[in-house]
């Protein structure tokens, strides 16, 4: 089996060219084979013709000598019968087997009668012709030894076929060259992916389809290399986020061996390594979360009920937390129902006022409003925090993505909530955006399908 797709392509033009060339030929043989045979029969006439008017004219002797000097006895041959049966052969017919003349045929022509016959096919002709001479009645048969007609056509389809054959093969093989250079080069391409090497320049301009395939390719490592360099942050990421609580739990813990110890520091350490301990289970509960939510398999619990009356109890719920630093709620909120997984939605309105309330300065406030239409109802939740950089603000759903990493100790938490988030909504069909300013506090916009696709 041929595995080369250049001999392929080589092979598959050679077998067309030759077929296609013996079709062609033997396809308009067989449409001009009428009109060859009608040539040639009116050109072995016209000669019969000649030479019985010669024998008409001259003696049997001379008749006889100039028939076997002209020149057009290149191309036919002639037999001149007795009413015995003997025949006498005027012609060159060295390589030449001359057509059989039958019993019939000899004497319909020694009665007068005018014989035509094509019994090999393209271009042969047997003429049968009675002469009159001063011995009596003879029959002549003539037949053409190379038909000029026939000839001609066959030399130019053999030259045709040779010629086609050999150019066509010179093209294709210069031709296929150039089709299978972009494919060598994709499979080059794939090799050095599969090495992990993404920066792999094609470099085909063509338009057509292969074109097409390298374009497609190209944009496939470019999200492959962006995929690459998320999974490396990824673990980058984890890697810090694990590394900092172990090295307290391992810190402390270590401290603690000291039996010197005072009971108060020896508490304050315990809690310490507890707290961080509970950060790293919080953690990998976010991880397991979010990876459970973009599975393929994950399903929503849809049931309809108010969104209003969901986040007050959200705000109540994280009461004490904002409580505490005297942070108010200005809420405007209207009587909203809609069709959602409402523990999900619940995580979602939880990370979102956890944020506000966790970068909102003390005594500060944060604003809760909401707008519906006929299919959509949006969520505005605006703090007056700290706000986030302009250069960060596409960023921040991502996993493990702090916007403000000066504050990263002051601010506890995982990068992980907003990326929890963005699931969710995603999930519903919905959309979320930011809007910030530093130093004015930033607005999250949560949209969500009143009647989510996947509930009907």
């Amino acid at each position: 089996m041929i595995k080369s797709l250049y001999i392929r392509v080589v092979v598959t033009f050679l077998i067309s060219v030759i077929a296609g060339t013996v079709i062609a030929f033997l396809l308009s043989t067989w449409i001009f084979e009428d009109q060859l045979n009608e040539n040639s029969h009116i050109n072995i006439r016209n000669f019969g013709q000649d030479v019985v008017q010669i024998y008409k004219t001259l003696p049997l002797s001379e008749a006889d000598a100039f028939v076997n000097n002209m020149k057009q006895l290149d191309l036919y041959y002639i037999r001149m019968y007795e009413p015995s049966g003997q025949f006498q052969t005027y012609g060159k017919a060295i390589d030449h087997k001359p057509i059989s003349v039958t019993e019939e045929q000899l004497q319909k022509v020694l009665g007068g009668a005018v014989v035509e016959a094509t019994p090999n096919g393209l271009g042969t002709v047997l003429l049968g012709l009675p002469v009159q001479t001063a011995g009596g009645t003879r029959a002549m048969f003539l037949e053409t030894l190379s038909p000029p007609a026939a000839a001609a056509v066959i030399q130019w389809g053999t030259i045709f076929a040779t010629s086609s054959l050999a150019a066509g093969s010179l093209i294709i093989l210069i031709a296929s060259m150039f089709l299978v250079r972009p494919i060598k080069k994709l499979t080059q391409a794939t090799k050095r992916i599969a090495a992990g090497d993404f920066n792999v320049k094609l470099n085909i301009k063509q338009s057509s389809e292969l074109g097409t395939l390298a374009r497609s390719f190209e944009d496939m490592m470019k999200d492959l290399q962006q995929l690459e360099q998320m999974r490396r942050e990824f673990v980058a990421n984890v890697s810090h986020e694990v590394q900092s609580p172990l090295t307290s739990i391992s810190g402390y813990a270590q401290a603690l061996k000291n039996v010197e110890l005072p009971d108060q520091e020896r508490g304050r350490y315990l809690d310490i390594i507890i707290s961080e301990a509970k950060r790293m289970s919080k953690m990998s509960d976010n991880l397991l979360k979010l990876s459970m939510l973009e599975s393929q398999s994950h399903q929503l619990q849809l049931a309809t009920r108010d969104l209003d009356e969901q986040i007050r109890r959200v705000i109540v719920a994280l009461q004490p937390q904002w409580s505490a630093r005297d942070i108010r709620f200005e809420l405007d909120l209207q009587k909203v129902q809609v069709i959602a997984d409402h523990d999900q939605l619940n995580q979602v309105w939880t990370n979102i006022l956890s944020n506000a309330i966790k970068f909102s300065e003390n005594k500060g406030a944060i604003h809760v409003r909401m707008e519906r239409d006929v299919r959509t109802v949006t969520a505005y939740i605006t703090d007056e925090g700290i706000g986030i950089p302009l250069e960060d603000q596409k960023r921040v759903f991502e996993r493990f993505f702090k916007a403000d990493r000066s504050h990263s100790r002051k601010y506890d938490g995982s990068g992980m909530g907003l990326a929890i988030v963005k699931q969710i909504i995603s999930l519903h069909k919905g959309d979320i955006a930011v809007e910030s300013k530093m130093g004015q506090g930033t607005t999250f916009i949560v949209s969500l399908p009143i009647s989510p696709p996947t509930a009907g």
